[in-house]
């Protein structure tokens, strides 16, 4: 076979216009044959035959090579594992829970009265955020639903079961926030930002390529929350970027919220408050060491050099590096109760209204029989929104070349008003960005376009489209790269191929996902008297309560007025403007492929920036 690995090979590769020279790396040695003459010509009929072993590509190999992600990110990424969370909660001392809870009251500012003093100026705030797909991938694992999986990762947080049962000062995570909040967030933002970019779409002027936040994304508006798709589009397509939307992942938004919120109300700078989100896909990390990302783009005073700028997420592991986690603390993952935490143990999210946001007494009851998909429902939520602007009009569904391709069209009386997409894997991307490469002009005088390319084929054209959600897995989020695979639980029968046992367990963790929506789901009786006693001792607001859950405000459950006074709120709180909050920018980046000279020291000073980009 050939000693160089082809991109195109591959269907979910980062950067498919670059050859692969990992398997020209690992080539093994060939050993000195003893030779009487040095200088025989041997012709290559006569040559041995030689058996090279299959080339092979790790995710430490993609990273190293420098043609899709930079030596230096590759050095911010390995610095994001669970060796990391144990080192920083056996690094510092938790914050003392008596100045968490008086931080409940925002009248209430700590005295130092508590007996704590060295925690109350040196103690940092831990806080974690989780995955609905990493639940999915667990409940899959171990047989249970989806929310006992969550509960299951609650005790290892944050239970006297898990990570507080060991280490230096028995730390664990205070706040243990499911994404899922502030991706309905997401999606209320992501419906607007769209229905703003469309109704000024004629009269837009020219974007050039940068994708910065105050501009609003050119049509097709494309989803930006997936980082591997963000990384190809910023380092290989610069046409890409102005139909990119500007809104951050929930990755990202949950932790400026938390970074925010928790910095405003317990009178401490974010570098004491210290996140991990757990996620489904490697390429998280990548997203977590985005300059972007940081307090720099929402904080009041700038980063100097005593005070450098702070990430908004301090570190990402993925659903297998959790198991991991537990494992080197001698804790059985399996073996970790199955129920939800002690009242007695839960600490308030200090600001009430966010705090029953972030941790609702109930779960939202899908009212759609539109599939939603598994990587946050960004499309389906748009096509809903649309909807019930039209009253009457139907969504036609059309299946693309393989199931990661379908397109949707909104008619009403016969006449199509919005056109939309679904494309998953690397692949079909590839397929996406070449119809919407701009034409190039003619370098003769009064030269035009070609006919070829000024005319595409009707209906191959991305321009068609409205808007198109955008993933680099085939199959979605539940398929990352960090999920527990088929092969770690030898899920392997018989003659069956890795990949047929690979779409089966994928089928798993998706029925495992959309479970988390369904309305007979039986552990909701389990956690009926919990919820209760968390209204109570959460102060819940009965009226805002009340709002989420009236039947003429919601969109599959979304009550896109309540969360649009959440982020008012939230911005009101914390004094920054909304736009700031949930919007980012992107920009192009020239590739290192290729390039002389820069070596270690780049490499050195790249990652010594907590920041870097991509």
């Amino acid at each position: 076979m050939s000693a160089i690995l082809s991109a195109d090979d591959l269907n979910d590769f980062i950067s498919p216009g670059v050859a692969c020279i990992k398997p020209v790396e690992t080539l093994p040695l060939q050993k000195p044959q003893e030779q009487d003459y040095a200088y025989e010509v041997t012709t290559e009929d006569k040559l041995p035959p030689e058996k090279l072993p299959p080339a092979q590509i790790s995710l430490t190999d993609c990273l190293a090579c420098s043609g899709c992600v930079t030596s230096a990110e590759a050095i911010l990424v390995s610095l994001q594992s669970h060796s990391e969370v144990l080192n920083t909660l056996d690094e510092h001392p938790s914050l003392p829970p008596s100045r968490l809870r008086e931080a409940h009251t925002p009248e209430v500012k700590c005295d130092h009265t508590c007996g704590a003093n060295v925690e109350c100026d040196t103690g940092k705030v831990f806080v974690a955020s989780v995955s609905p797909q990493v639940r999915a991938s667990l409940a899959a694992t171990y047989g249970v639903s989806e929310k006992k999986a969550g509960w299951m990762m609650d005790q290892l947080l944050s239970g006297p079961d898990g990570l507080r049962s060991g280490g230096k000062y028995r730390n664990g995570f205070t706040w243990v926030v499911d994404t899922n909040a502030m991706r309905e967030a997401c999606l209320v933002v992501g419906a607007d930002e769209v229905m703003d970019s469309l109704s000024i779409y004629d009269v837009q002027e020219p974007i050039s390529h940068e994708g910065a936040s105050a501009t609003k994304p050119k049509k097709p508006i494309l989803t930006s929350a997936c980082p591997g798709w963000i990384c190809y589009a910023e380092k290989t397509h610069p046409h890409i970027l102005p139909h990119l939307s500007r809104l951050k992942s929930p990755q990202a938004l949950t932790g400026t919220l938390l970074k925010t919120v928790l910095s405003e109300r317990l009178h401490i700078p974010p570098d004491r408050i210290w996140h991990v989100a757990i996620m489904p896909c490697f390429d998280k990390k990548l997203e977590a060491s985005r300059e972007e990302l940081t307090d720099v783009y929402w904080h009041e005073t700038s980063p100097t050099k005593t005070r450098p700028s702070v990430r908004d997420v301090d570190c990402v592991i993925t659903a297998r590096e959790l198991l991991m986690l537990a494992e080197t603390r001698g804790i059985s993952f399996p073996s970790l109760p199955r129920r939800p935490l002690s009242q007695s143990t839960r600490i308030p999210f200090p600001d009430p209204k966010l705090n029953t946001f972030l941790f609702p007494p109930m779960r939202r009851k899908r009212t759609s029989s539109l599939p939603a998909g598994s990587s946050g429902g960004y499309l389906h939520h748009l096509l809903l929104t649309q909807q019930s602007l039209h009253p009457g009009s139907t969504i036609h569904t059309t299946r693309g070349r393989n199931p990661d391709v379908m397109e949707y069209i909104l008619e009403h009386n016969n006449a199509e008003i919005f056109k939309a997409a679904r494309y998953y894997g690397f692949r079909n991307i590839q397929n996406l960005v070449r119809k919407l490469k701009p034409t190039k002009k003619s370098r003769l005088p009064g030269g035009t376009r070609s006919a070829r390319a000024a005319a595409p084929a009707a209906g191959k054209s991305g321009a068609d489209f409205a808007y198109v959600e955008v993933m680099a897995c085939p199959g979605g989020c539940t398929n990352g790269g960090g999920q527990i695979k088929v092969e770690d639980i030898g899920g392997l029968n018989g003659k069956q191929t890795v990949a047929q046992c690979q779409k089966e367990w994928l089928a798993k963790v998706d029925e495992a996902y959309f479970s988390m929506s369904d309305p007979d789901d039986e552990d909701d009786d389990d956690q009926q008297d919990d919820n209760e006693d968390t209204t109570m001792n959460n102060h819940t607001d009965v009226n805002m309560l009340s709002e989420t859950r009236t039947p003429e405000h919601l969109i599959d459950g979304i009550s896109p007025s309540y969360v649009r006074g959440i982020l008012d709120h939230w911005a009101a709180s914390t004094g920054i403007e909304v736009r700031k909050l949930v919007f980012t920018s992107f920009r192009e980046v020239e590739s290192s492929v290729g390039r002389e000279g820069g070596g270690m020291e780049r490499v050195v000073e790249l990652a010594g920036k907590i920041g870097g980009g991509w």
